[in-house]
This record gives C-alpha cells, structure tokens and sequence, in this order.
C-alpha cells in the first residue's frame, strides 16, 4: 500500500485544540480525557495506566511482534516555588526550558480554590522605574516572578487566594496558524505529534488498512521530565516509533519541511535495523526526508530502554525552530510524518525473528561490513579521473 492521504484541515484543527488544553507535567488529566474520546471516535478501545498514560491498540494480523507509535502529551511549564512579601510567585520550570522565553508569558495558575491568570515578569520590568536597568538583569528562574491578576500585594494576601507552595502553571501557547503552512506557537513540543499520530490513524481507519501486526498507540505524559515510555510498552512490543520535535538551528540537519529522522540523541545511537526501513519507506513513497543527530535531547524511546524495554526503537521528528522556546513549524512536516506513519504500520514485517522476546541466532539481523567500491588506484595521477 501506497502512502496514504492525510486529511490536513482534520490536523490542523486537532492540533489547535490541543494547545488550547493545559497539560504541563503534572497536570495532564484533561488533556488525557481529551485524545481518549479522540481515540474512542475512532474507533478503538482507550486502556490509561494509573496517573494516565494512554494505549490504544488497533488490532492487526496477530499480536507478537507489535509495532508502537509514542507520542507525549505533556508540556514544559512551572511550579510555584514560594510565595513573596511582595505578593507575587517565585518559580521553578517544570522541564527544562530557559527562563528568557518566560519573560513576557501570559500564564494560568492551578489552585486549590481554582485557576488564576498571571504573567511571568523580570525582577526589574518597568522601564519607567528602572531606565537601563531592565536590560542588565541576568536572565534565570532567579530573575523572574509571577505577577497574579488577583489583590494580591502580600504574602498574606496570597494566602487568602488559596495559592500554595507546588501549585503548577501552565505557559499559554500564543498560537498562530498562517494561510503559508507556517504554525508558530509554544508546546508545539509535542502536540504537534500528537496530532499527527491521530491523523495518521484516521487516515488508516478511512482507508480500512489492515497491518501485518497489532499497532498500540501510546500516548505519554511525562516525557518532559524524563519519564515518558517507562511504564506503557506491553511485553509483545518488538518496534517503538517515537514521535517528537527535532531542532532546527544552526549546526543541525533538521528542516521545517519533510521528516527529520534523528540517528542519535544524548543517549546513543537509535535502532540500525528500524531507522534503515523507515528511511527506505520514504525512498520508495517519495517522502522527504534528512537525517540528524541530537545531542542535548532525549525521548520516549531513551526512558523505555532505560526502563528495561527490550524495543527497537527510532525517532521521527517534525523540524522545530526555536525549540522548548516560541517554537515554529511548518504543516509539510506534519503531514510528511503522518504519511510515514501510515507506510511503517501495514509495512510487511522484515525481522521475523521479532516476534519471540528471545531466541537463537538464525534469523538475527546482519549490519553490513563489507569494503566500499571505489574507482581510485593507488597510482592514480589525477584522483578525479577513473
């Protein structure tokens, strides 16, 4: 089977409504209810883990050696360190993002007697008080505070709000989606994939595709603070595809457009094996791709391994500028993602010697050693002559 059609508007709509939902680590609950009715629409069975990891398995030809699409639901956000004198909020990241894309934020807190709104300011943030000031203040979660839209000039005064030590802040996202495919937004960091991985399985549904292998859609939701996949595979998962951001910057391979496959992250090396098909797959449906390494960057896939998963595991990213910052993408990407999706999952199964969790070495895979051919003699006069 071909790539499949990706229903953009479906997308880029569901894409929108994620956003819209609060879910900083640790406060992921509504965000949770929302893609199980998202996935129960269409039309599979919603199983959460205790705090609300989210499988759904779409049944293919058998069972062992199923295949995993992941994708985190959490975001980066903030936690209420201590309440001031001065009545406003000292706050730690939940996650790690640099206080200077916190400068500005408009936020809600999360209370026991309810939401309050609130921005994140600097120490100094009034140029009328301090002039130059403002533009010496060193930037850090020490530099800043949370202003509360509530009267609240003392400590006292928050007390009397009902606001605590750990209450979470969620950062809100400021989106825009342009008519050129541009969407520029926070926590796109991984909603996008999220999106992506649901339109992907739309895509299958509309199609009525049948895989070679049962296909578990996990969906986790503290993969910002390192946790992620830890606690969702099922024993019968041989393959995991991890769906997440990559970094376009400077010095990087990744692009806004086409899917960015990482071969590494901090963490080592991604599966030789599965990485191989998935880029073989955009040869043969004509999906753009480039490859790049991460270094300063971890996944579902690494807090599975570390967790004891015996996976192959590969990670396929949408280019992301500005990343764990005001982040921008582009819908290219998206869709380019969601058509390898729907390629990998009715894929035949090459390694069927992945269908046992152990076994003996025939059918083990072979990475190739052999000697690269080359036109160049060791007495060439000219090496660009044959």
């Amino acid at each position: 089977m071909m790539r499949l059609t990706i229903d953009t508007d479906y997308l880029s709509e569901t894409l929108q409504a994620l956003l819209n939902i609060p879910s900083p680590t640790g406060y992921t609950d509504t965000v949770v209810r929302f893609v199980s009715v998202e996935l129960e629409r269409l039309g599979l069975k919603v199983e959460l883990t205790r705090r609300g990891a989210i499988r759904a398995i779409r049944k293919g030809a058998r069972d062992s050696g199923a295949r995993a699409i992941v994708s985190h639901l959490d975001t980066l956000g903030a936690q209420v360190k201590f309440l001031k004198d001065n009545g406003r909020l000292s706050l730690v990241p939940i996650g790690h993002w640099s206080a200077r894309f916190a400068e500005g934020a408009r936020t809600t807190i999360f209370t026991g007697s309810g939401a309050y709104r609130g921005t994140i300011l600097p120490l100094k943030s009034s140029g009328h008080t301090f002039n130059d000031e403002i533009d010496t203040l060193p930037v850090g979660w020490d530099h800043v505070e949370m202003r509360v839209d509530a009267l609240a000039y003392s400590r006292d005064d928050l007390d009397r709000l009902g606001i605590e030590v750990g209450d979470i802040v969620s950062i809100d996202p400021q989106s825009e989606f342009l008519d050129n495919g541009f969407i520029i937004s926070r926590h796109l960091d991984n909603k996008a994939g999220v999106a992506v991985t649901l339109a992907a399985l739309k895509a299958l549904n509309e199609a009525g595709a049948e895989t070679p292998v049962d296909i578990h859609w996990l969906f986790t939701i503290a993969e910002e603070v390192g946790v992620g996949a830890s606690s969702i595979l099922m024993p019968e998962v041989a393959s995991m595809l991890t769906v997440d951001n990559g970094t376009t910057a400077p010095g990087q391979n990744s692009s806004e457009f086409g899917v960015t496959f990482s071969m590494a992250d901090q963490t080592g090396p991604f599966d030789y094996h599965l990485t191989k098909k998935l880029v073989e797959l955009c040869q043969e449906n004509d999906i753009r791709y480039q490859k790049d390494v991460f270094r300063y960057y971890r996944s579902d896939s690494a807090s599975a391994l570390e967790a004891g998963a015996d996976v192959r595991t590969a990670l396929i990213t949408f280019g992301v500028d500005s990343s764990h910052g005001y982040e921008r993408i582009h819908m290219h990407a998206l869709r380019s993602l969601a058509e390898l999706i729907t390629c990998y999952v009715v894929s035949p199964v090459a390694i069927k010697r992945d269908y046992q969790e152990t076994a003996g070495v025939s059918g083990f895979t072979r990475q190739p050693t052999e000697e690269a051919e080359q036109s160049l003699t060791a007495d060439s006069d000219d090496p660009a002559t044959p």
